[in-house]
């Protein structure tokens, strides 16, 4: 490629270089932005032309970033948290927050902990909204995938600033009216296992049960923690579930103390540009006071 003379880069054009970066294809870089692909794609086309430079390259999967297109959106994401910043000093009214906070965790995580924090926040800050995103996977805080992160780890990314909530207790559970009435009837084959190993096999609690269990084959195989809690519930069989999801359940009877074995840490996590934004400040800080571990 050839270089126009004196091309100069536009806020737009940053825009659009870290819409792709993040969506990885022209259609959800499009929704990211309010047009349609072939939008995008004449963008792309003009911004590349006028570099001299190709800034994604095109494979079968979609739209892989250079990385000069990588520092573009790097530059375009300081440029995105200025704006919020400025955006966010010239509120009318100084004690509304408004704005979106997304938030990613897992489903486990999300209903035993997270959601019910966020009720609280309603009536203190009634503008706000929520994207909430649940996985496995650690989203990308530093692309901006999300705002903040609430994970369960050992070691929580060293660029990321942190809070440590607390650590995750884990015990094993069976339906109140099961097969297993106590942790005899499992040790003698009585009590069918349910558990993630095919979507989480380097789970603790999966580790945990092979080590412990090694001839239990799970009956139920599911694809999340939470998952587990409701089959055991439905008297289906024994499974490994926090304290914090479990504990306080009428359908449900723990069987053992908590495994110290399988016990991990709780963190939240946000990025170190992100913390100043007041939407995202009020939310980790808040997320921070209201998360409660047993």
């Amino acid at each position: 490629m050839i270089a126009k003379a004196q091309y100069k880069m536009t806020p737009g054009d940053l825009e659009m270089t870290l819409a792709l970066v993040r969506g990885g294809n022209l259609a959800t870089a499009g929704e990211r932005l309010g047009v349609d692909a072939s939008t995008v794609f004449r963008s792309l086309r003009r911004i590349e032309r006028g570099l001299g430079r190709l800034l994604f390259e095109r494979t079968r999967s979609g739209y892989r970033a250079t990385e000069l297109a990588i520092q573009l959106a790097e530059h375009a994401e300081q440029m995105e948290v200025a704006l919020e910043a400025a955006r966010s000093s010239v509120e009318a009214q100084p004690t509304q927050v408004s704005g979106t906070v997304r938030i990613t965790t897992t489903d486990t995580v999300l209903h035993g902990l997270v959601a019910p924090a966020l009720r609280g926040l309603r009536k203190v800050h009634p503008l706000l909204s929520y994207e909430l995103h649940t996985g496995n996977e650690l989203t990308n805080l530093t692309r901006r995938d999300a705002d903040i992160a609430v994970r369960a780890t050992k070691r929580p990314p060293q660029h990321l600033v942190g809070k440590h909530i607390g650590p995750i207790r884990v015990a094993l559970y069976a339906a109140k009216r099961g097969r297993a009435g106590n942790f005899t009837d499992v040790e003698a084959g009585k009590a069918d296992w349910i558990a993630p190993d095919d979507a989480l096999p380097e789970h603790p609690s999966v580790v945990w049960r092979k080590r412990h269990f090694p001839k239990s084959d799970p009956r139920y195989r599911v694809n999340s923690i939470l998952s587990v809690l409701e089959l055991v519930a439905l008297g289906l069989g024994v499974g490994i579930v926090p304290l914090f999801l479990a504990d306080g359940r009428s359908d449900v009877v723990r069987l053992t103390e908590p495994l110290d074995e399988c016990e991990t840490d709780l963190w939240l996590l946000t990025h170190p540009e992100l913390r100043h934004l007041r939407r995202v400040a009020e939310v980790y800080a808040h997320l921070a006071q209201a998360m409660n571990m047993p």
